[in-house]
């Protein structure tokens, strides 16, 4: 694991003039946030880990996957910036231990890849990652990006109330709103809508689910999730759309403009 704030500029053949930059972006986010990014393409990580430390974040980084679980171990960071093809452990394997390790199941990740393809898109939101980003990008987007998925993580982590939208959940009253109009939830159902807010944008499979809102075994052959999500979406009226479908993976809480 390297610390990467101290991050030179890269040459004028490097991926950071091919990508450009258009000058430092307030994220409002204090050195205490620490961004662990995964690549093992040297200059991608150095463009990665110099553009996010100008920003103001506190910057490591891992060539490998085994390093990066490693690094994890070490020091849990706020978010990794995590590359799909790496050696060895691929991204989609440390993704995979991460979210399965409670330690680590709610660190955000942000997926760097050169794979374009929208099942692959799909594939990578549907193993728990909160964004992907395809290569080549713009390093001003993905610092705006890396803000925006630590202000929703850490209001997820830091409030009692998790508003989506016109969705508000209140967890220590055990409260659910939607539009001001009080929604009548089971136990139940009112821990699969708060799983599902908490995580809004990353899809989570029906097995994850059983396993987090029903402490089942993941492997357990049922349509209990999708009998609970059906009269879920019955109950949002309106705002029915906000619980998405992922087609042969699961359901995402669809993120709303501006939240």
């Amino acid at each position: 694991m390297h610390d990467a704030n101290s991050a030179s500029a890269t040459s004028a053949h490097s991926p950071a003039a091919r990508v450009g930059y258009s000058g430092a972006v307030n994220t409002s986010f204090g050195a205490t946030e620490r961004v662990l990014v995964v690549d093992d393409e040297p200059d991608i990580t150095a463009l990665v880990a110099y553009h996010l430390a100008k920003a103001g974040f506190r910057v490591s980084t891992a060539a490998t996957g085994l390093d990066a679980l490693r690094a994890v171990r070490e020091e849990c960071p706020s978010m990794i910036v995590l590359d799909r093809m790496l050696p060895g452990m691929s991204g989609d394997e440390v993704l995979a231990a991460l979210r399965s390790d409670q330690a680590t199941h709610e660190v955000p990740v942000l997926m760097l890849t050169a794979r374009r393809e929208e099942v692959d898109r799909v594939r990578g939101l549907a193993l728990g990652a909160d964004d992907y980003l395809t290569k080549p990008f713009s390093t001003q987007e993905l610092v705006l990006r890396v803000g925006a998925i630590l202000r929703r993580s850490r209001v997820a982590v830091s409030s009692d109330v998790v508003t989506v939208g016109p969705l508000v959940i209140d967890r220590a009253h055990h409260r659910v709103t939607i539009a001001g109009r009080h929604v009548e939830l089971t136990a139940t159902e009112f821990k699969l809508l708060l799983t599902l807010a908490t995580r809004r944008g990353r899809v989570q499979s029906r097995a994850q689910l059983l396993e987090d809102v029903w402490e089942a075994a993941p492997d357990v052959q049922t349509r209990t999730v999708d009998m609970h999500v059906q009269r879920l979406r019955a109950k949002l009226g309106t705002e029915v759309e906000l619980i998405e479908t992922i087609r042969g993976f699961g359901y995402r809480l669809r993120v709303v403009s501006g939240v």
